[in-house]
């Protein structure tokens, strides 16, 4: 293997955050300024960066303009935050003047098509992220427009871009919205650089440099940032090429390469650069940031958050509302699932907080007059890895396995729950809370390996709803998500079940599987609703699958290949096969009768359409299924008809002409006749 290129800063976990202050105690704490006269107020007379987002803008540390925001302010820098900005126009991006020294360019907490459009592609009813849920706060690939306003606002101010969308679309990549293969999102938002991951460390690093008088170009020798080179500009000689642009368009096998060799090189301990051409343009990825410390995780955690909407907001925001008691412990996650894009984002490597850092927090939510004793969750991607890691650093630091849990868990993976169940005691014991949660997705086949960590879990940490993932019943599509075995929820179930009883508690397992999935088709997704029906589960929430950029899964839909195989996939890509998929988890609808007795009779399952108490369907339509079909076919014809003649106020009728002379009108059959306007 080629030797690992030099990149600024290579300790095997950076500690580059070691020296910040905060300016003031979490009491006294302060949002940052969204306005000048906030800036004015604090006595700054310019401000060092300015932070674009596509969020509404959140004090709270589940949120990344405000960890990033807060990070910058404790290195000394002034910090002011551009929450979605009136994108038409780049007026508002000079409400605080020509910054120092960049705009900080994020779409917000997710991929903006993500945010907009459901898996039908159909307009979302409401933006979690935006005051009173209201849409339209933000464009279509914000990444883009916010770039090209900063750039027309102020000329030679550098703009970086970042945060998710960015983070995922650094390549060549699958753009599911216009169902073709899109650019590298460098070239189209002509950022001057990229961030991608976690990007505290990076972040802070770029503002010290360019505060020295660096220039954007020196600092393309960082960990965690991509760039394009120009025309006349070559690109490193130490990277791996890529298939390039033009032929990841033209060749899905190609496109299957590319996957397969990014994904190979996302372990930050051996990843290499990264070339993808772009005609005569080079995109040149770094390495991914090594993971932070724990003490570097304590002291952004620790940071003077308000943990509240910016003062200026009037109307709830949903997203907040739903994190506002919840307190994150670790990030990352080794699971390696197919469709998720944590790993390519936040790493595989495990990185927690310590336990005195979580009370301390815990501390500081009951103490808050608004807590009421809840806390609705404590987790993070996963609820169950905190401090799991290799446990020889040598292999790790070779390792290239996608997942270190798929097929098989693999044996060097430190599983211990230990120190994950000393926190939930001690978290319990924290005065003025009375029930800690856990929310976030747990890893079943980790959890059912600890017998305490299950009895800690059923007898004080649910609140009669446990919310797990299996994701699909069907072996083959289980191994296309590198997910466990249809029998671990099975297994897992029954544990929890037992360990509820004897806590004296009645709690009950609310499964969330996704249909359409690559590998998935209707047989298995038959199988899947005759699974719900035997265990008596009717799902109110159903997750059809999204292809998000750069995901595996991505790659199978698009290209009907397993990157890692070249084996051919079957993907349901036409909206009438998604539809039936989808319908089949909520076989039980009445509204869903007729959808559901269509993919039966393809599928040939008529033997699934009767009465009796193994059908899946009844023989005869139910009365709602009958009125659904009614109004959509009315639906279908609500409108004018071909001839109707649009517009005004009818003429008034001469009193000598007669009721049923003819108008003069559209009439086809004469030959004078022209069409009215």
């Amino acid at each position: 293997m080629k030797s690992l290129p030099v990149i600024s800063g290579d300790p095997i976990r950076s500690d580059y955050l070691a020296d910040l202050t905060p300016p003031r105690e979490p009491a006294a704490a302060e949002a940052l300024p969204m306005s000048l006269v906030e800036v004015r107020r604090r006595g700054w007379d310019e401000v060092d960066v300015v932070f674009v987002t596509g969020d509404a803008y959140i004090d709270h540390s589940s949120f990344a303009m405000a960890i990033l925001g807060r990070v910058l302010e404790a290195a000394g820098f002034r910090v002011a935050i551009l929450s979605q900005p009136d994108w038409r126009s780049c007026d508002t991006w000079r409400r605080f003047g020509r910054p120092r020294l960049f705009f900080a360019v994020s779409a917000g907490n997710m991929d903006s098509m993500i945010n907009h459009y459901t898996a039908n592609r159909k307009v979302r009813n409401d933006d979690a992220y935006s005051p009173g849920g209201r849409i339209g706060l933000r464009p279509d690939r914000a990444t883009l427009a916010y770039c090209q306003r900063s750039r027309e606002a102020y000329k030679g101010v550098p703009v970086i871009a970042g945060g998710v969308e960015a983070s995922l679309r650094r390549l060549a990549h699958y753009d599911y919205w216009s169902d073709k293969v899109r650019r590298s999102i460098l070239l189209d938002s002509k950022a001057d650089l990229l961030v991608f991951g976690m990007g505290e460390d990076t972040i802070v690093r770029i503002a010290r440099r360019l505060a020295r008088g660096e220039t954007v170009k020196d600092l393309r020798d960082m960990r965690g940032v991509a760039y394009a080179t120009g025309a006349s500009e070559t690109p490193p000689e130490d990277a791996l090429v890529l298939p390039s642009y033009e032929e990841v368009c033209r060749d899905k096998f190609a496109f299957a390469e590319a996957t397969r060799n990014f994904h190979h090189e996302t372990n930050p301990l051996n990843a290499r650069r990264l070339v993808q051409w772009h005609d005569n343009q080079a995109v040149v990825v770094n390495p991914p940031p090594l993971p932070i410390s724990q003490a570097a995780m304590d002291r952004i955690y620790a940071l003077p958050y308000t943990r509240r909407p910016h003062p200026s907001y009037q109307e709830p925001i949903p997203a907040f509302e739903m994190i506002k008691d919840s307190v994150s412990i670790m990030r990352g996650c080794f699971g390696g699932c197919t469709f998720c894009s944590i790993t390519a984002h936040q790493g595989r490597i495990i990185q927690s907080r310590s336990k005195k850092s979580i009370v301390e927090e815990l501390n500081q939510m009951a103490a808050e007059p608004e807590f009421k004793g809840t806390v609705s969750d404590i987790g993070g991607p996963t609820a169950n890895m905190y401090q799991m890691r290799c446990s020889r650093p040598e292999v790790e630091a070779i390792c290239r396995r996608q997942s270190c849990v798929h097929p098989t868990i693999c044996k060097l993976l430190g599983t211990d729950h230990g120190p994950l169940i000393e926190l939930m005691r001690e978290s319990r014991q924290v005065p003025g809370v009375k029930k800690v949660l856990v929310a976030s997705g747990i890893r079943m086949d980790l959890a059912r390996r600890s017998p305490t960590y299950m009895k800690e879990l059923a007898a004080h940490h649910v609140g009669g709803l446990l919310k797990v993932a299996p994701e699909h019943t069907d072996a083959e599509v289980l191994n296309y998500m590198r997910k466990p075995s249809g029998d671990d929820f099975e297994k897992f179930s029954d544990q929890f079940k037992k360990e509820s009883k004897k806590a004296g508690k009645k709690q009950y397992i609310v499964p969330y599987f996704i249909a359409s999935h690559p590998g998935s088709d209707l047989n298995a997704m038959i199988d899947l609703a005759l699974f719900l029906k035997r265990n008596g589960y009717r799902p109110d929430q159903v997750q059809d699958f999204i292809p998000a950029p750069m995901d595996v899964a991505t790659c199978m839909y698009y290209t009907g290949l397993d990157p890692f195989t070249k084996k051919p996939v079957y993907t349901a890509r036409k909206l009438r096969d998604r539809k039936m998929q989808r319908a089949l988890m909520q076989f039980f609808k009445p509204e869903n009768y007729f959808e559901v007795r269509r993919a039966l009779k393809e599928a040939g399952r008529q033997d699934l359409i009767g009465d009796g108490c193994d059908s899946l369907i009844p023989s005869k339509p139910p009365k709602e299924a009958l009125i659904r079909r009614r109004k959509e076919v009315n639906a279908n014809f609500r409108g004018d008809y071909v001839h109707t003649i649009p517009g005004g106020k009818k003429k008034k009728r001469n009193k000598k002409q007669s009721r049923h002379a003819p108008g003069r009108g559209y009439r086809p059959e004469r030959k004078e006749s022209k069409r009215k306007e």
